[in-house]
């Protein structure tokens, strides 16, 4: 399975997939990447299993016929963390574009992924929105996974774009802070689908793996999930639309902070 570095990070898979192995005598490999990576990994029939957080990426890939069994299985937020000193005054902004713009306003450096995961797709989504960004000195493409990420805001007293559940896994070694959270612009879903193609055992353990995560005993497990003491993802509702990428959990969104 392809799956992107913040659910990775979080640690949920390290806790959720022993008890499938155990229940279905089905091993997995995880292969964390950035959102695009993992689409492509299985573009090139690598992977067998995606669980990315880019709607935009999954709606290119849906169309191409990429992937197939699209659902959405659940979802948490982004928040922008920063040093508690808050140089661009981020915590009284109105939006999270209003925050942006505000930190392309200020000196204060933002560190960003600079990859093709799902968190920096929606980094590129709120500079466009905010119609600024930060000048080329101050905005730090490191090209890391989101605790590589968040390790580099840290050391230079920086803003970044975290998802929550990674955030809360690092934050005992980091010096930031959640500075802005909350908003539409924030909502952070995640989806799980197969490779077309598959056939025989192959298509069988996929599926299996999926469905455990969408509909089994994995849906619970997340549910229960836990990072530093905190719920940090929120299981898809019962009958809220799931098979497109561009749907929310409606009547959901205000357990999102």
């Amino acid at each position: 399975m392809a799956t992107t570095t913040s659910v990775e990070n979080s640690g949920l898979l390290a806790e959720i997939l022993p008890e499938f192995t155990k229940q279905r005598h089905i091993t997995v490999e995880v292969l964390a990447v950035g959102s695009g990576q993992a689409l492509n990994l299985l573009r090139r029939g690598e992977v067998a299993v995606g669980l990315t957080h880019d709607p935009g990426a999954e709606a290119a890939a849906l169309s191409a016929a990429a992937i197939t069994g699209y659902r959405k299985i659940m979802f948490n937020d982004f928040i922008i963390v920063g040093p508690q000193a808050d140089p661009a005054a981020i915590a009284r902004a109105t939006t999270a574009v209003d925050a942006f713009r505000k930190i392309a306003e200020s000196t204060a450096t933002f560190v960003s992924r600079g990859d093709t995961s799902g968190t920096h797709a929606r980094e590129q989504e709120l500079w466009a929105q905010a119609n600024r960004r930060p000048a080329a000195d101050r905005l730090l493409d490191v090209g890391q996974g989101m605790g590589g990420t968040l390790r580099v805001a840290s050391e230079r007293g920086g803003y970044t774009l975290s998802d929550r559940a990674t955030f809360e896994q690092f934050r005992s070694g980091l010096r930031l802070m959640p500075l802005f959270q909350g908003g539409p612009e924030l909502v952070n879903t995640y989806a799980v689908f197969t490779r077309p193609g598959l056939t025989g055992s192959a298509l069988a353990t996929a599926t299996a793996l999926a469905d455990w995560l969408a509909d089994g005993d994995g849906r619970q497990r997340i549910e229960s999930f836990v990072a530093n003491g905190q719920k940090v993802f929120h299981i898809w509702p019962t009958g809220s639309p799931r098979g497109a990428p561009s749907d929310l959990p409606a009547g959901e969104l205000a357990r999102v902070r």
